[in-house]
């Protein structure tokens, strides 16, 4: 059985920095299950063939957890440096540090876990573009808008390893 996991990326007090948490439970309800609240992170909830985890940051620790999965899609909020409103790449398998220590790209964590285990899954970044990362709970009306194409999105890429 091909494992999947989808991980949101982001803040839920900075607008649109939580539109990896909204895309995330738009996908838990696809899938049946209930959305996590701003208390949970989703690990109460593993084990299934598609799992889903809420983070602020990406830490070492993922890197043993990934071994367990054939793909792994990160959804993120990106700024105006990437025309696209949504953004869809592959995930390099490659030591790439960030722009400050305590951050960790995705390219780290799954090198991380190839160079420890020995394995790690397929890796897709699916960027949404924010336009408020400023204080509040709420997403950008046009931010929002993205959130529908972004959750068919990540059903797609979910549905293709499947098959």
């Amino acid at each position: 059985m091909d494992r999947k996991l989808v991980i949101g990326l982001g803040n839920i007090f900075r607008c649109d920095d939580a539109v990896g948490f909204v895309v995330l439970n738009a996908v838990r309800e696809k899938l049946g299950r209930e959305c996590l609240t701003s208390d949970e992170d989703g690990y109460d909830d593993l084990g299934h063939e598609v799992d889903t985890l809420f983070l602020h940051q990406l830490v070492p620790e993922l890197a043993e957890l990934l071994i367990d999965y054939d793909l792994v899609i990160v959804v993120d909020a990106h700024v105006g440096l990437i025309s696209e409103p949504i953004r869809q790449e592959r995930i390099e398998v490659c030591f790439n540090p960030g722009t400050v220590f305590h951050q960790l790209l995705p390219s780290t964590v799954l090198s991380m876990s190839q160079e420890i285990y020995g394995r790690c899954p397929e890796g897709v970044l699916l960027s949404v573009k924010g336009h408020d990362f400023d204080f509040g709970e709420e997403l950008s009306r046009e931010t929002a808008e993205f959130v529908p194409q972004a959750t068919s999105r990540v059903m797609e890429l979910l549905d293709v390893v499947t098959r």
